[in-house]
């Protein structure tokens, strides 16, 4: 296994994570989740893949009720998944809430059936992306929905006024700016391959952009909320294989709203550029 070690700022970790440097420094403060590495000459702090698992973790296990001091407690005894007492007491905790804690009901009786069986996880592949013309649009956006909207809306309308045709199949992809989360303020990038370059706009510009040799690629099924847990084990793959990171992360939306009824058939592939010594 090689000794590569993949190291995140706080900023690139607070992003990637969508959670707050505010709320990772009140981690830290508090003891729940405690920088990798912190540099004794600059201060900056450096967060490890295996972290990325536990940020999942706090994540998941507030949403399901659990307190910060529950779940540092249960980290202190080196585990991750509450007992499956600890389990049942929120369970029925649920049953004497109102309606709108119907779905953290739901969410504990499937926590409670996961410890019984091993989830099934997407393998992890290796592709070349090719060198390709792209028609981008970027902007500042408050969520994904406002994304898909501008695509039909006015992305689309601008391509064809411009007269950009795709080619087959159609490659689309959005790249993320931010340094760190925002929950509203999204610099996101919207790249879609064209046959050939177009006369720029005030909304479109044209770029050519390089091949890529290795790209480390998982499929991602679902919303887009639980993209965390889909980077940890990535960058799993990516640091015990050795590979270096050379590039920000693509992703590539296959199936979504504006194809799929249901959020559970949500498609997408996450797309690393990577070198290897």
């Amino acid at each position: 296994m090689s000794e590569y070690k993949i190291k995140f700022k706080i900023g690139e970790f607070s992003r990637l994570n969508r959670v707050t440097v505010k709320t990772l420094r009140y981690y830290e403060e508090i003891g729940l989740l405690v920088p990798y590495e912190t540099d004794e000459w600059t201060g900056y702090r450096y967060y490890s893949v295996e972290q990325f698992q536990q940020v999942n973790t706090i994540i998941y296990l507030k949403q399901l009720g659990f307190s910060l001091e529950e779940i540092r407690d249960l980290f202190a005894t080196g585990r991750h998944t509450p007992s499956l007492a600890a389990i049942e007491a929120k369970i029925r905790q649920c049953e004497g809430e109102q309606k709108q804690l119907q779905r953290r009901y739901n969410e504990l009786n499937s926590l409670a059936k996961s410890l019984q069986k091993e989830k099934k996880m997407e393998k992890v592949f290796i592709k070349s992306l090719p060198a390709i013309i792209v028609a981008s649009h970027r902007r500042i956006i408050n969520g994904y929905q406002e994304l898909f909207d501008l695509c039909p809306k006015i992305i689309g309308p601008e391509m064809e006024r411009l007269g950009c045709t795709c080619p087959e199949p159609g490659y689309c992809y959005t790249i993320e700016h931010n340094k760190e989360y925002n929950e509203s303020n999204i610099d996101i990038e919207y790249c879609e391959s064209v046959n050939e370059k177009r006369e720029d706009s005030e909304l479109i510009r044209f770029k050519e952009i390089p091949a890529v040799p290795i790209a480390v690629c998982i499929k991602h099924r679902g919303g887009y909320e639980t993209f965390p847990q889909t980077f940890a084990q990535l960058f799993e793959f990516v640091e015990q294989n050795g590979y270096k990171i050379i590039d920000s992360p693509r992703f590539s939306y296959i199936d979504g709203i504006w194809n799929k009824e249901s959020e559970e058939e949500w498609l997408s592939e996450i797309e690393i550029p990577v070198s290897i010594d």
